[in-house]
């Protein structure tokens, strides 16, 4: 089989080399990592220009989406990977080219959270909906439940170090959270002498940014492995993110902490209606059950104020939430993903 696969984001292909071991057989052609395959674009050719959410809107994106389409003629499927602001209108491109080629559309667009009319246009263009979250299917009728990608993605269990309590801080992977959380984790450091302190920092990060985007962090020991730093604490302060559900779902106490530019926050509480910003939170609320973990914003991030959680928080609660987390998403999403990749072709949606 040859697949057709769009891929634009770090997210994406890690989700797609996992998918890649469960596959045989198959042959993948159209934008993804290099190290995976020979790609008509690499990853980086999109991420490097800042542009992955508004590609659509480029020329660069649109002469990419036209070379796709030609590609996807000579392909069995096609796998599209998040990135709405490409994948959608490619979506679109492709079933006008061809009316009869299945596309399969691997982790949906978060309408939950903003945007409810790609719903729509996903259910328009899209032959087969792989969800990882079981409330999607709220907003996608058709969608299947595949599992989550991260429970795949995550090959370690919690083991805290027994000659010290660690705590983890884990700032983001964008130069804005990381130089608005870093002087608060400093001063929130300095207040738990005899502690073990971890500061995760992305590998991508070069040693002149490190200098100018994390300051003073001679008080850290620092990891690049978000997964292992998490799994050796007994407690961590994570920046809103993915790394909120893979910290829950190895069972860490944590508080979920994010500071923006006062516009930048009031114009995504505006149009972001979810009770709730982490992902393992917003996931019990649509089950209807408590909050995992606590959240904090803007000025509520402070050394006072993280410290008070860190001695105060209920820590046989969140495990007894991160089990119940764990339960509800089930399995990983790979061995799913490759069944309906490879399975023959369902009698089409009537669109």
């Amino acid at each position: 089989m040859k697949l057709l696969v769009s891929a634009l984001e770090p997210s994406a292909n890690l989700h797609l080399r996992y998918l890649l071991k469960e596959l045989d057989g198959v042959e993948i052609c159209g934008i993804f990592d290099r190290s995976l395959g020979e790609p008509l674009y690499g990853m980086e050719e999109f991420s490097v220009m800042g542009i992955v959410d508004v590609l659509a809107k480029y020329f660069k994106g649109k002469e990419a989406v036209a070379e796709m389409v030609s590609l996807a003629g000579g392909c069995e499927k096609v796998l599209l990977i998040d990135a709405p602001a490409f994948n959608i209108p490619l979506a679109r491109a492709i079933r006008q080219r061809y009316p009869e080629k299945e596309i399969v559309y691997y982790i949906l667009p978060k309408v939950w959270a903003w945007k409810r009319k790609r719903a729509e246009l996903v259910d328009r263009y899209c032959d087969r909906l792989a969800s990882i979250f079981p409330f999607e299917s709220r907003f996608y009728p058709r969608a299947e439940y595949v599992g989550n990608p991260l429970l795949d993605e995550i090959e370690v269990e919690r083991h805290p170090d027994t000659d010290a309590e660690t705590v983890a801080f884990l700032p983001g992977s964008r130069k804005s959270e990381i130089t608005r959380l870093m002087p608060v984790f400093r001063e929130t450091a300095e207040a738990l002498p005899g502690r073990r302190k971890l500061l995760v920092i992305p590998p991508f990060v070069s040693s002149e940014k490190r200098t100018e985007w994390y300051g003073d962090i001679s008080m850290f020991e620092v990891l690049s492995d978000t997964h292992e730093a998490v799994a050796r604490s007994a407690f961590a302060f994570v920046c809103s993110g993915t790394a909120t559900l893979e910290t829950a779902l190895i069972g860490t106490p944590f508080v979920l902490v994010y500071r923006a530019r006062p516009l930048d926050y009031a114009i995504g509480r505006f149009f972001v209606k979810l009770p709730h910003v982490g992902l393992a939170n917003i996931i019990m609320d649509f089950e209807g059950l408590p909050p995992v973990h606590p959240e904090r914003f803007q000025e509520e991030v402070n050394a006072r104020e993280l410290i008070r959680l860190y001695e105060t928080m209920d820590r046989e609660r969140f495990a007894e939430a991160s089990r119940k987390l764990r339960r509800i998403l089930g399995h990983g999403s790979a061995k799913e993903m490759a069944r309906m990749v490879v399975e023959p072709e369902k009698k089409r949606y009537n669109k």
